[in-house]
């Protein structure tokens, strides 16, 4: 027994699918079960779950061999909040909010604690049910790192694993073909992606939005290795980066999503931006998109995720609600939501990862 009289939590994931939230789920439900007795639900597709009362006893049964799968058994959508949620009223679709409809649902199952894993948008929402009087837990999650106060989110070192993997494939036929390629990575308007697959799979050029780019230093660095011999190059890019006095390539707009715009399509741009200038060479541009999000978590990862979930049942028993578990100075810590929605963690242009990579002749197209 829990020492607040906690005796039921529900569980949901929110946003785009990450490489270790089942570990999340699997940990949260076993540290729950068999150190406090608690019974645990998992609400289905996020925020929508929660407004349908669409869930499932999470039991140890239920969470056994799901630590080394990709994805999530809760599965998840990115296009609810329940606080402009899209309804049928009189045959027309309109936008409400139906919070209140999630309350009662919480109320009716006898929920006392939500744990909520999930990225900004996701967390957004459950600070604004904290606002609401519910008790809420915040866990992180997202491939792309950029949640502040958090030294590191789980899926990030899965993520930058498979693009360091491309990049190391992508070596192999640019050196056969004496080829420019082109990687584009996830990371919205951070390069962490970028940065870290680009300083670890040996990039020539890593293009990210913290540092916009012109493209003719980018040709100043092709042309510099053909000087040397090397009639090849291999260029990373994030899908948010920008040129000098540019802006984000957008993909599409997704009318119906909280974060509607979908970026995509800076590695063709630079591709045919770059034939212009350096016409000798043939330019290929792969896109790596969904591929970063799937499969098992590598095994720092599962640990890390596996941290995290063991420290949010900790954090309900504290009685720490409204809170997000952190990970700060190897050690696993919180914060309140209040302090951390909204604040984006971006790479440094001057951080010591950045000033290494031109230290060992990495080029930023600055």
């Amino acid at each position: 027994m829990m020492k607040n009289g906690v005796k039921k939590i529900g569980v949901m994931t929110g946003g785009g699918d990450c490489p270790g939230l089942n570990a999340v789920i699997r940990a949260i439900t076993r540290n729950a079960i068999s150190k406090y007795g608690l019974q645990v639900i998992g609400y289905k597709f996020g925020y929508r779950g929660l407004y349908n009362n669409d869930f499932v006893e999470l039991t140890y049964d239920k969470v056994s061999g799901i630590q080394h799968i990709g994805g999530t058994i809760l599965y998840s959508s990115n296009k609810d909040n329940l606080f402009d949620y899209e309804i049928e009223e009189k045959g027309k679709k309109v936008r409400k909010n139906v919070s209140d409809i999630a309350v009662q649902n919480l109320k009716k199952e006898g929920v006392d604690v939500l744990v909520v894993i999930g990225g900004d948008g996701t967390l957004t929402s459950a600070r604004d049910f904290a606002r609401k009087g519910i008790k809420v837990i915040g866990v992180p999650k997202t491939i792309d790192n950029d949640l502040d106060i958090t030294d590191v989110t789980f899926g990030f070192n899965s993520a930058i694993d498979v693009a360091t993997d491309a990049l190391d494939r992508l070596h192999t036929t640019a050196r056969s073909h004496h080829r420019i390629m082109i990687l584009e990575v996830m990371g919205r308007n951070a390069g962490w992606i970028a940065l870290h697959s680009g300083f670890a799979g040996s990039a020539d050029v890593i293009l990210i939005p913290e540092i916009p780019y012109d493209i003719h230093k980018v040709s100043e660095k092709i042309l510099e290795r053909q000087k040397m011999g090397k009639l090849f190059s291999i260029i990373v890019v994030a899908e948010g980066a920008k040129s000098k006095g540019g802006d984000v390539v957008v993909n599409k707009i997704v009318k119906d999503s909280p974060d509607p715009v979908r970026l995509g399509g800076v590695g063709n741009k630079i591709a045919t931006d770059l034939e212009k200038i350096v016409g000798n060479q043939e330019i290929r541009t792969t896109v790596l998109g969904h591929i970063q999000r799937g499969g098992s978590p590598i095994t720092y990862d599962r640990i890390l995720a596996t941290r995290y979930g063991v420290a949010a049942v900790e954090l309900i028993n504290d009685n720490r609600f409204g809170n997000m578990v952190t990970f700060q100075g190897g050690k696993m810590d919180y914060e309140h939501l209040e302090n951390i929605i909204g604040r984006p963690k971006q790479v440094d242009p001057k951080g010591e990862v950045v000033e290494a990579s031109r230290s060992i002749g990495i080029a930023f197209g600055d």
